[in-house]
């Protein structure tokens, strides 16, 4: 039950209401200056928990506490959600061997750490004209970071770009 619009204690204006009690059972249906009594006999809030219904629900609670446990929950929530992030590694066509290792390392200790890796190999100039090359080093670089990687797709071009997106192998 997550309270969206929040009407406590003398912001509800209905006449009749029905009233639910703080361990969750139903005392019918009375006037809010009935159900608010009751509320602050027993030193709680009275809560509209659903507006729409006719008559309104409002509910005996203690809000603040409510409150308090909707936020702890959250941030509960945002400890164990796992960000996962893109990391981009950019190749040329006519990349050397030893830089093709190096970027290769880089894209490794990105898998490792859980991201998602988007490898492009950049063409100038008359290099469009040679796509081929571009094909070779990345079956190259796959070939490197194949044990790190799900089955990637196929390389597709994006503008002057030829560009593949891996993701980590799922343990």
């Amino acid at each position: 039950m997550i309270i969206k619009e929040q009407q406590i204690n003398e912001q509800i204006r209905d006449k009749q209401v029905r009233l639910i009690g703080e361990d969750g059972e139903q005392l019918g249906i009375m006037s809010s200056k009935d159900a608010y009594a009751m509320a602050v006999e027993k030193q709680l809030d009275l809560v509209k928990i659903s507006p729409n219904s006719t008559p309104p629900v409002c509910k005996i609670m203690d809000f603040g506490k409510y409150r308090y446990e909707l936020a702890k929950k959250e941030k509960e929530s945002k400890k164990k959600q796992k960000v996962m992030s893109v990391k981009e590694i950019r190749l040329r066509p006519a990349i050397d061997t030893h830089d093709l290792n190096t970027k290769a390392n880089m894209a490794i200790k990105f898998l490792s750490g859980g991201d998602k890796v988007k490898i492009s190999v950049r063409y100038r100039g008359r290099e469009l004209g040679h796509k081929e090359l571009g094909f070779e080093v990345m079956d190259d670089f796959l070939k490197i970071i194949a044990e790190y990687v799900s089955p990637p797709s196929k390389p597709k071009m994006e503008g002057n770009s030829l560009v593949l997106t891996v993701e980590p192998i799922k343990k």
